[in-house]
């Protein structure tokens, strides 16, 4: 039978649902943000107690990173996102009866708000995790970082939109109808991410054999078996190799380097709204529109971030193209934040500070890339763990950024998220994305890295 003579297009289609999937948590994330000078006045919460709710979403997200990049890893990333969408949209709209749920009588109105925030971070936990997955598998090795970009690129359009979509139906419908309304949009997009998403090319009505041939080279393998002719699976063989990936140093400071990256972008997901009304001195209305610019900076900086790890591969080889991406990233986002939080015009400082945040989703495109890069099998499971210990550290991040903005200034605040992040970019000075965790260690000659020539490193 002779080949397609064009490519069909499906895997950008898989894409931009994959762009669609990481704007949804977004409704999650930066709802309770926005709404939170509503909430504050109309039950009297004080800055800790909802610092400590906001707290709550990341808290559970993170717990749930390992278990859903496991569970993506074992039964497919479809099934997986299709019940976590819907399980997240469901309690996103019940937060609009937060107050008056039965369960508030008996622990009160801010722990009613805190149990729905744990629920919700439950289930967009899943979402990471598994798009790393979906990226794997429909994106061929040389194009890794532009297929995260996507994500990150959902992350940018959906922060940039839900601010200001959020402020407009709170000012004229009141706080509860914004979670009624998210809630309604993630249920509908699941069915439409069942219907259409396949776990790999190979499932897919609608993949010729030209476009199967871009995204599984002939000749390329997968543990010293030819990809053509295998089964339309994207199931796991077996358990990850964790005691191999926790014996590496790479991982250790892949995994510590993204903790630093983390707590600075959470920030902008929790208290960057409120610091430019208390600091800044903007109305609600105009917070709503201001508070887009750090996600308009991710949707222009994160497509970029992703051409530039690749390239930079490309250009250098695996190790030392994705240390420029993180080590450019990181740099540029801790000066811009640096300067803009130290800045007393506020256009002048809310867009640099915004373009910090940029600069930060440029560079984290490349932790995701090496995930892959290191473990592609089991790609969603070392995500997974990654962006757990992430977001534990991002759970500190409303905290912390309360006591330190109450005790010293915003100022001091931001300041502190500029040092974390150039913590992050030199701590991959000991990251190697060249290693190949899924091969046996004990092959490897004296001098060399497992199933790899010395000649390479």
């Amino acid at each position: 039978m002779p080949a397609d003579p064009r490519p069909t297009g499906v895997r950008w289609r898989i894409m931009a649902l994959i762009a669609v999937v990481n704007m949804l948590p977004s409704l999650g994330k930066i709802n309770l943000g926005v709404a939170a000078p509503y909430i504050q006045a109309e039950f009297r919460f004080s800055p800790a107690t909802m610092g400590w709710i906001l707290g709550m979403f990341v808290f559970s997200y993170a717990l749930v990173q390992l278990p859903g990049g496991l569970a993506g890893d074992r039964y497919g990333p479809r099934k997986v996102l299709t019940f976590a969408i819907l399980w997240y949209s469901v309690f996103l709209a019940a937060m609009a009866i937060a107050p008056r749920f039965p369960l508030s009588r008996f622990v009160g109105v801010a722990w009613s708000f805190a149990i729905f925030q744990l629920l919700i971070g439950a289930g967009e936990g899943f979402t990471a995790p598994n798009s790393a997955k979906i990226v794997s598998s429909w994106m061929s090795s040389g194009k890794l970082g532009l297929g995260i970009s996507f994500t990150t690129l959902g992350i940018g359009a959906g922060g940039a939109v839900t601010p200001i979509f959020i402020a407009w139906t709170m000012q004229h419908w009141g706080w509860r109808t914004s979670f009624w309304l998210c809630g309604l949009v993630g249920g509908l997009f699941a069915i439409v991410w069942s219907l259409y998403i396949t776990d790999r090319p190979e499932q897919h009505p609608h993949v010729n054999s030209a476009e199967l041939e871009l995204l599984r080279p002939r000749g390329e393998t997968k543990d010293g078996k030819p990809v053509h002719g295998k089964p339309a699976r994207n199931l796991a063989e077996g358990r990850p190799p964790w005691r191999m990936i926790l014996s590496s140093g790479t991982v250790r400071s892949l995994i510590l380097s993204y903790m630093c990256r983390a707590y600075a972008m959470y920030f902008f997901d929790t208290w960057f709204f409120i610091y430019l009304i208390r600091s800044r001195g903007l109305t609600i209305s105009r917070g709503g529109k201001w508070g887009a610019t750090p996600y308009l900076a991710i949707l222009l900086l994160s497509p970029i971030g992703g051409w530039f790890s690749d390239f930079a591969v490309r250009k250098f080889g695996k190790r030392r193209g994705r240390q420029a991406a993180v080590w450019l990233g990181m740099a540029c986002s801790a000066m811009l934040v640096w300067i803009g939080c130290n800045t007393s015009n506020n256009t002048v400082a809310i867009l640099l500070v915004a373009c910090g945040a940029g600069f930060n989703m440029f560079a984290n495109i490349t932790w995701w890339a090496t995930c892959i890069d290191l473990v592609p099998s089991y790609a969603a499971s070392l995500s997974g763990l990654m962006n757990m210990c992430g977001a534990l550290s991002g759970a500190l991040a409303p905290i912390l950024t309360a006591y330190i903005s109450t005790r010293f200034g915003w100022p001091r605040a931001l300041d502190f998220i500029a040092v974390l992040s150039l913590i992050a970019g030199l701590l991959w000075f000991f990251v190697r994305a060249d290693e190949n965790l899924e091969r046996e260690p004990s092959r490897a000659l004296p001098g060399q890295y497992a199933g790899m020539p010395s000649s390479t490193r």
